[in-house]
């Protein structure tokens, strides 16, 4: 059979399995021994287990776990709380100053934990009921926080890079360099949407909060300051030699834990159970995901689909750009159905050949593609944070959340067209830190 035919049946394929109900790990399992059944025979069988187990046998893997913990001990904390009244605080006289400061406590608490659902719900529920207190649509309340929430997965640490630096044998070092810039753009974009609505509103309560005293502003950066210390610490650490990611996110989990039990007096060994528990429970998932990922690639490859796919898509006679805008239109569709890891961890293998062929950079392209997964985040019909937004605020409906988050989906696209016409956004920092990628 035609390589590029059975391609398009693998895809149908997966996706029915997948909308079926199952986890992705297990449906990619099916749909991987099911044609390498078919094509290879009984014999297939006794190389799954040496892929499934030899595909988690990768020292960069421990970083995972390691930066789940951190995020959870963090997430299990007045942290986030305390990091949004502090914001609040300091911008009280900045005109839609509380949105700012939502989206800033987003940014910050992203990088923080690295998660995109534990920042809309850390944020979210101080942050929303305050800005309808304040009188804010209940929009702009909700959508700054679902669009603010996907910053977890691309500024670092974050858990979704490492997994694409795993995914395509690419230093995680410089992925984590290559969210910073592109993050603190999209941050200042939804800024300057949420200023730009706030002043379109015209509702004098909305630009003006309460004061506060310089005493209130100082006493609450002590719950705050250490947290960051440990994320600049972190990120010195790894980019000044002294150790590699996946150190560097122990000895951060393990300062997480310490001040969350100082600070926030987290001694109770039912709540720390919890923290290893849950943490335990997505570390699996996200390890199961990458084992089954790796057999769904080897079908891939030995059925000789993913080498037909780049080379029938290297002899088309498109412009590279108009190549790479469908590849995009490819990764927005998959972030509507399936969870970032999981697009990564399949479409990585097949596209990663076809993008460095036709000339772009797999860095820049691993910020492109992250910020097409956000989008994803925020868009029905899975859209997770939006589901995160509506059960922290459910007298909200989901229609008024997503036409909320719409305005930040633009200022998303706004920043991939920004990155395809200055790709240095992305790749510039980590060749300045690390060097010219070789």
């Amino acid at each position: 059979m035609d390589p590029i035919l059975l391609g398009g049946i693998v895809a149908v394929a997966t996706i029915l399995v997948l909308f079926s109900g199952v986890s992705v790990a297990l449906g990619l399992l099916i749909v991987s021994t099911g044609f390498l059944l078919i094509f290879d025979g009984l014999r297939s069988l006794e190389l799954i287990p040496e892929i499934l187990f030899g595909k988690l046998d990768n020292f960069a893997l421990l970083s995972i776990p390691m930066f789940i913990i951190m995020g959870a001990s963090i997430a299990s904390t007045r942290a986030g709380a305390d990091l949004y009244e502090a914001l609040e605080r300091w911008l009280t006289r900045v005109p839609g100053g509380l949105v700012v400061s939502n989206l800033g406590a987003c940014a910050l608490f992203a990088a923080m934990s690295g998660s995109s659902p534990a920042t809309c719900a850390a944020i979210g529920k101080m942050g929303i009921p305050e800005m309808r207190k304040r009188g804010y649509p209940d929009g702009v309340a909700a959508g700054s926080i679902a669009a603010g929430g996907t910053l977890g997965i691309l500024i670092p640490p974050s858990v979704t890079m490492i997994v694409y630096g795993i995914a395509t044998e690419t230093s995680i070092g410089r992925l984590f360099l290559a969210g910073v810039i592109p993050g603190l753009m999209l941050v200042g974009l939804f800024m300057i949407w949420s200023l730009y609505s706030t002043w379109r509103s015209g509702d004098k309560a909305l630009l003006s909060a309460g004061t506060y005293t310089w005493k209130q502003k100082i006493e609450i950066l002590p719950r705050v300051l250490p947290f960051l210390a440990i994320i600049v610490g972190v990120l010195y650490a790894m980019y000044g030699g002294i150790a590699t990611p996946s150190e560097t996110a122990a000895v951060g989990a393990l300062l997480c834990l310490l001040i969350a039990m100082v600070i926030y007096k987290l001694w109770n060994p039912g709540d720390l159970w919890l923290v290893l528990r849950d943490s335990t429970k997505e570390s699996v998932m996200i390890m199961f995901i990458i084992a089954a990922a790796g057999v769904f690639s080897y079908m891939l490859s030995s059925l000789f689909i993913t080498q037909s796919i780049a080379e029938w898509i290297g002899t088309l006679d498109v412009n590279r750009w108009v190549l790479m805008t469908f590849v995009m239109l490819f990764l927005l569709v998959a972030g509507f159905f399936l969870p970032p890891v999981a697009v990564i961890l399949m479409a990585a293998p097949i596209l990663l050949p076809i993008i460095t062929t036709a000339g772009f950079d797999p860095i820049w392209f691993a910020v492109v593609l992250t910020i097409n997964m956000e989008i994803g985040l925020i868009s029905p019909p899975v859209g997770l944070n939006l589901y995160v937004i509506n059960g922290i605020a459910p007298d909200i409906s989901l229609k008024t959340i997503l036409k909320g988050s719409l305005p930040f989906v633009a200022c998303m696209v706004i920043a991939i067209i920004l990155l395809c016409f200055f790709p240095g956004l992305a790749t510039w920092l980590p060749n300045t830190v690390m060097g010219a990628a070789v």
